[in-house]
């Protein structure tokens, strides 16, 4: 029963997100079109989140399975409109470094709730989650509040197509048709396909590393989160690095270099029986890989996209991870309870395998330099 309500999150987000991408992408007022869906999504998420440890600690499971119900779908009307925020605001040849920020601002969110979790959850029989949840409710309202106060979202999007032309001639003329082009419709076929298949090989390996390690690599206690804790690190060091390599040499072959250089570390991982210092580099390269597809994958997705239908997309982008985050558990741990132990490794490089194959027939979405506007701006390389 825990493990079902904790799919509930990913099953809602299958209907939840595509749903309120498009209806942002429709959505017009002085607030601009994403913002209040992030306002009210967050407004309510916080009052509802806090309901939990309430019902947790009268133990009333009606309470905190409502509490988290609602929770749950607040935050899935405003995260795909959150997230086409960026694209909407951003120049097309930067998206891929506004992408690093966003992954790195997440991977520290998730740092600062376990620093909260590890001072304020206390051993003892019945932890009282209320403080913990208050401060992230409260860190959750500055955020909004500040990014209300910051971002004019109208103003934004009205200045970046003043300065550097947002859509060409092309694109509004495609848009005006509501068509998109068969190559381009292609090429959006097989990179979601692609984002499926990685999904479906990392995750498989996050879900099950933890027991993977200790039942099958011998490693005791705590020491497997010690070792996913530095591919972490090491993805969280390669976002930015990897934003500003991506804006040289195209998100494409970024995100190919980023498969081969998994693939290549789950296959080596497959020969492992018990633990080496040299599981724990593979790890390194797993999370840089990793980095390299997962901050250029959305900027991709979205530059197909017309100007007027990013949440839309957006809400693509989630729907084929989100599947894959529901249904590979599932594949994989079978594999693992049936099989062997052996089979997560050759499970994970498989389907690299699979997403390298795909993402060779992507041919649009990767990023074009900035033309400058006068030839005297090319002699400008102060920035």
């Amino acid at each position: 029963m825990a493990g079902a309500i904790m799919a509930l999150d990913n099953v809602l987000a299958l209907v939840m997100l595509p749903l309120f991408g498009t209806l942002s992408d429709k959505t017009k007022t002085p607030w601009g079109k994403r913002m209040p869906f992030i306002v009210g999504g967050t407004a309510v998420a916080v009052i509802a989140m806090v309901f939990m440890p309430i019902g947790d600690n009268i133990r009333n499971l009606t309470i905190f399975l409502a509490a988290l119900f609602i929770t749950l779908v607040a935050m899935s009307t405003y995260r795909s409109p959150a997230v086409a925020l960026m694209p909407d605001v951003t120049p097309k040849p930067l998206r891929s470094k506004a992408n690093a920020v966003i992954n790195l601002m997440g991977a520290v969110g998730g740092a600062v709730t376990l620093g909260l979790i590890a001072f304020l959850v206390k051993d003892v029989d019945k932890p009282n989650y209320f403080p913990l949840f208050s401060i992230i409710a409260a860190l959750m309202v500055v955020a909004v509040l500040v990014l209300f106060l910051v971002i004019k979202e109208n103003k934004l999007i009205a200045e970046m197509k003043a300065q550097d032309g947002h859509q060409t001639q092309e694109e509004n003329s495609e848009e005006s048709k509501g068509k998109m082009a068969p190559e381009v419709r292609k090429s959006l076929i097989f990179i979601l396909m692609s984002i499926f298949f990685w999904f479906f090989a990392y995750n498989a390996v996050t879900t099950a590393f933890s027991k993977y390690a200790q039942d099958f690599l011998g490693i005791k206690g705590g020491g497997f989160a010690a070792n996913f804790l530095i591919a972490t690190v090491a993805a969280i060091i390669s976002y930015i690095p990897i934003g500003m390599i991506a804006s040289r040499v195209g998100r494409r072959k970024t995100i190919l270099a980023g498969i081969v250089m998994m693939f290549v570390s789950f296959a080596a991982a497959s020969f492992f029986t018990g633990y080496s210092p040299l599981l724990t580099v593979l790890l390194v390269i797993i999370g840089s890989g990793w980095a390299a597809i997962n901050v250029n994958s959305y900027p991709m997705v979205v530059e197909m996209s017309k100007g007027s239908d990013v949440g839309k997309y957006t809400g693509y982008y989630y729907t084929f991870s989100m599947t894959a985050q529901v249904l590979t558990p599932i594949v994989s741990g079978a594999l693992l309870e049936h099989v062997s132990y052996r089979t997560l490794f050759p499970y994970a490089a498989f389907f690299m395998v699979l997403a390298f194959c795909t993402m060779l027939m992507v041919r649009h979405g990767d990023s074009k330099p900035v033309t400058p506007k006068d030839k005297l701006e090319m002699l400008d390389v102060g920035d």
